[in-house]
């Protein structure tokens, strides 16, 4: 494996690419936040562009991905997909197909981003169904800023936060991974993303959530089968206050139902509300016998998934990751898109 290998690389799943992969990324972001701060130029990409498609809306993502490509001397072009005419339908008169699309894109940039999750589709699995198709028809890399399954950007943030807060040392640190009552009806991308790449670094990861709001099976079996391989732990638990006893790093989050398009959001509405007392709670820190640091890839639902004081006391790191979004992402589109340090 080289450095030279992540050239032209997709990343669409945390799984497609190895520890020792990320790893690469983690040390380039380290250079690529010291430059920053050194205020050092670095135009890895000149002239390089990157086309971002927003199916969905954003702050972090769509901030630090321009900002990203700025500092790096590149372009991003913002595409709302509503002003395309593209059809995620493959059949005669819907619209532009994807591989139409597709192809003609990757005549005209270096990279291509996509955010398609959640209320932008119609069936969970089609928004990386959509970037799959991108990526058979793209020469070009195809970077996900968000599916309705994987998170791998903010998933790569997370662990080098992680890595960062905790002098470099995660494995066999234990993370909680809470259900939290939002009456926001989330997706899954961003924790079953963070599990995947806790359990992939040795951590003991725990998910604690309501007998309803289980994982995808297919990433629960590739967590299990990570933390198999790296010495870490996967867990599975309906009991909240036993779940976070010892934890070092906590994550509350609301997730839907994997029944979430055949429910419908009133019905997911009800389901959540039996369990409104699931909250990352002042009290609950306290109690915790270890830090529970809190990461949270935000929004973050004040109040309801976490208690503002959590939010904003010494334990909370939510700002520092949400920053670490543009160095962690600077490296992912040097490497990917052909720069060289």
């Amino acid at each position: 494996m080289s450095w030279f290998d992540l050239a032209g690389r997709d990343l669409i799943s945390e799984v497609d690419w190895t520890k020792e992969e990320y790893d690469i990324a983690m040390k380039v972001t380290d250079q690529l936040k010291g430059a920053y701060y050194s205020r050092n130029p670095h135009p890895y990409l000149e002239y390089k562009t990157f086309a971002m498609m927003f199916f969905a809306g954003s702050t972090r993502t769509r901030m630090s991905f321009e900002t990203a490509m700025t500092q790096l001397g590149g372009h991003s072009q913002f595409i709302n997909p509503q002003t395309m005419r593209l059809s995620l339908e493959d059949k005669p008169g819907a619209g532009e197909t994807v591989k139409d699309t597709a192809e003609a894109m990757d005549r005209y940039c270096d990279g291509i981003g996509i955010r398609l999750l959640d209320d932008a589709v119609q069936y969970y699995g089609q928004g990386d169904q959509v970037m799959q198709k991108f990526a058979e028809h793209c020469r070009v890399p195809i970077i996900n800023m968000a599916s309705d399954i994987n998170h791998p950007c903010q998933s790569l943030t997370d662990i080098y936060t992680m890595h960062e807060k905790l002098d470099g040392s995660v494995k066999g640190k234990k993370i909680v991974i809470m259900w939290a009552w939002s009456p926001w009806i989330r997706g899954l991308c961003s924790v079953q993303g963070t599990a995947l790449i806790s359990a992939m670094y040795g951590m003991d990861v725990v998910v604690a959530n309501p007998p309803e709001y289980d994982f995808d099976p297919n990433v629960t079996k590739q967590c299990r089968d990570l933390a198999a391989a790296s010495g870490g732990s996967f867990e599975i638990s309906h009991d909240l206050d036993r779940s976070l006893d010892g934890a070092t790093v906590v994550f509350p989050r609301n997730w839907f139902t994997m029944g979430r398009y055949q429910n419908g959001k009133e019905k997911e509405a009800e389901i959540a509300k039996k369990y409104a007392g699931w909250k990352y709670s002042t009290e609950r820190q306290k109690k915790l016998g270890a830090p529970g640091h809190l990461l949270q890839c935000m929004p973050v639902d004040r109040g309801n998934e976490a208690d503002p004081e959590v939010c904003d006391n010494k334990l909370s790191w939510i700002l520092d990751q949400a920053e670490n979004r543009l160095h962690t992402q600077k490296a992912v589109l040097t490497l990917t898109m052909g720069g060289r340090l």
